[in-house]
């Protein structure tokens, strides 16, 4: 494995996805490479039980904890492949499945974009096969070739080539695309730097509201008041926070000019002596759900929290 292998494997049912993946880590374990899995826990069970003793070789994520924000998972690639010794480090093995049945169409566009990211965030990591599974007999065809764009590599039925419809990271505009129509009511709050304590309250109240835990309206108000002052300082001097509910969850999103460039900005974690970044990150880290859209008009960032039952 001279480059990173970043490879969409196309499977039918549990004993598909088994007859294809255990052999994987099994071969890994057989050459001492450190796997990271992140799959379902049903899909995790299945594993051990199949792996036995190279299961030693494998480190386990729940999928739906760590996936349910799509821009959180290349963080925790990054922490595997810097434990496993950086750019250049001993070959390494992964699993990641972070779309299954039930995803919403709003999760699916998401889940597609961190795809093709997937191929820019580890360009040069050397020796690093990560395959990424997708149940044919689950997902709707439009997502299986959705998939081909997004895997250099596809793996179908048993047989391993690139993809005749790959496009690489570098051809694509992950920031493009327009987001769904707000829920209306919704409420309104146009800042400068003089309202961040004024806004701080305004979704502190509506959180309450809506009935988030006290955990999550802290982190909430947090994270649109580190978005907030990125407007301020980086997009105009001001902007436009929109909120709404939608659904058993509340929605809010910030507006302003500035403009978003690099790629991979929330999700990778912010220099200590820098000056920027840190508000995209914290918001991946907290939200249920992180889209970001830019333009030649401004930039927009929306989040969705899920209130607890």
């Amino acid at each position: 494995m001279p480059a990173f292998r970043h490879e969409g494997f196309f499977y039918a049912g549990e004993d598909g996805f088994l007859a294809r993946t255990v052999p994987f880590l099994q071969e890994g374990a057989e050459r001492c490479e450190n796997a990271l899995v992140a799959v379902s826990k049903a899909r995790a069970e299945a594993l051990r039980a199949e792996l036995g003793e190279a299961a030693d070789f494998v480190r386990f994520v729940d999928m739906a904890e760590l996936g349910r924000n799509p821009a959180r998972i290349i963080p925790a690639w990054h922490d595997f492949v810097a434990s496993q010794g950086g750019v250049g480090g001993k070959p390494i093995r992964g699993i990641g499945e972070p779309i299954w049945a039930g995803r919403s169409d709003t999760e699916l566009v998401e889940c597609h974009r961190h795809e093709s990211l997937l191929n820019l965030a580890f360009a040069d990591r050397e020796d690093f096969w990560l395959m990424c599974p997708y149940d044919v007999e689950g997902l709707p065809p439009e997502v299986i070739e959705e998939a081909r764009d997004t895997h250099p590599v596809v793996d179908e039925n048993g047989v391993s080539r690139p993809s005749d419809a790959y496009v690489p990271p570098e051809m694509l505009r992950p920031f493009d695309g327009d987001l769904p129509a707000p829920v209306y009511p919704l409420d309104e709050f146009v800042f400068t730097g003089v309202d961040l304590r004024a806004l701080r309250a305004f979704v502190q109240h509506r959180c309450v509201a809506a009935g988030h835990e006290a955990e999550r309206t802290s982190d909430l108000v947090l994270a649109l008041s580190e978005l907030a002052t990125n407007s301020v300082i980086h997009g105009g001097g001001v902007g436009l926070l929109r909120h709404w509910r939608d659904n058993g969850t509340t929605v809010w999103e910030i507006r302003d000019s500035g403009r978003f460039d690099d790629p991979l900005l929330g999700r990778e974690p912010p220099v200590p002596w820098g000056t920027s970044g840190r508000g995209l990150w914290l918001v991946n880290q907290v939200s249920d759900l992180v889209q970001m859209r830019s333009d030649d008009a401004g930039s927009v960032v929306r989040l969705r929290m899920n209130v607890a039952a």
